[in-house]
């Protein structure tokens, strides 16, 4: 398996600046590998801790679709909103609360689970990493349930442990997509889509949005739109995927921002310049991804919109869009770009 690097932030002055204004993403700290000493590649050993409105665990829940992993790893979802200042733990954190109502939905959401990975009934993923002596608390977490260890909690490393390792996880798809090519021209395309598509869209999208500076906010929209219409562009030969015929890492990567970004992401991230329904090239892409076996399943806007805008300062949820129709029912009608 090949270390992907492309996900990780320059960290130069990262406490400065964000005392001025700039997000800044931070490290992940657990960096095993599957193959490696202690975390044999096998069947029922993992298991996934996730939550659905959260971009980079929907990379991981996408890998686990597509390479036809859902039966042999399995997964806890973690409510959408994090802990608030009421919570005896403290706030931000993420929460296996199942029974816990979506102000949305008026409801439960179905998808959200109790945490069953360590077989300790644990409430919070702080405490998952607190096992291990570490103050973490992000997600996703790839677990090992036999070992009772983290392997990772890299959501791009993660993607690749289970594409190199897919057979031996126990897929059950003959046919299905090898997420990093073995030809290295395809891998090389690849590898620069993903710093691009990383660095001004996946991350940018978070730049613009939880920046407070207007300078770094302005630039990041600025880069962030400046790709969507290069990747509309490369996408207007024809080819089905962003390297050709093949769904790859790269294609991947892109879906969880685009799928956020026209009822989600044009609002609570300021990334108003236009839809990716503006983008014709791009929104019959994001369709004929959303088509994919496994794909609509591995997401939730639901979850997404919960998550996003019930962490703003009022903590409502907006109702649309509804034209031209609701989402995610309007990614399956690629005419409407």
């Amino acid at each position: 398996m090949t270390k992907d690097v492309s996900t990780e932030e320059d960290q130069t002055d990262a406490k400065g600046r964000r005392a001025r204004g700039e997000f800044v993403r931070g490290v992940s700290g657990f960096r095993h590998v599957i193959g490696d000493a202690g975390f044999p590649a096998e069947s029922g050993r993992y298991h996934l801790f996730v939550a659905l409105n959260c971009p980079w665990c929907h990379r991981v829940t996408l890998a686990r679709a597509v390479l036809g992993l859902e039966d042999s790893i399995s997964v806890d979802v973690a409510f959408p909103n994090r802990t608030d200042e009421a919570d005896p733990a403290g706030p931000n954190l993420w929460e296996f609360a199942p029974d816990r109502v979506a102000t949305l939905t008026g409801t439960a959401l179905p998808e959200c689970t109790f945490e069953t990975g360590t077989g300790a009934g644990l409430r919070l993923a702080k405490e998952i990493y607190q096992r291990e002596g570490s103050e973490e608390q992000s997600v996703p977490i790839l677990y090992d349930k036999f070992a009772g260890r983290i392997v990772n909690n890299e959501s791009a490393e993660i993607i690749r442990m289970l594409d190199s390792y897919a057979d031996q996880l126990g897929s059950t798809l003959s046919d299905r997509p090898q997420l990093v090519p073995a030809n290295p021209d395809q891998m090389a395309l690849v590898d620069d889509l993903n710093e691009q598509i990383y660095v001004t869209i996946n991350n940018g999208a978070y730049k613009a949005g939880f920046s407070s500076d207007q300078t770094v906010y302005a630039q990041a929209y600025d880069a962030y739109f400046e790709t969507l219409s290069y990747l509309n562009d490369l996408l207007s030969d024809g080819r089905p995927y962003l390297i050709g015929q093949a769904f790859t890492e790269a294609d991947l990567r892109l879906f969880p921002t685009l799928y956020r970004h026209d009822p989600v992401y044009y609002v609570r991230m300021k990334l108003n310049g236009a839809r990716i329904l503006d983008h014709p090239h791009l929104w019959r892409w994001l369709c004929r991804v959303y088509a994919l076996p496994g794909v609509a399943k591995a997401g939730s806007l639901i979850h997404c919109r919960q998550g996003y805008f019930g962490r703003s300062w009022n903590g409502v949820v907006p109702s649309g869009p509804l034209l031209p129709m609701p989402y995610p029912e309007a990614y399956g009608h690629p005419e409407l770009a």
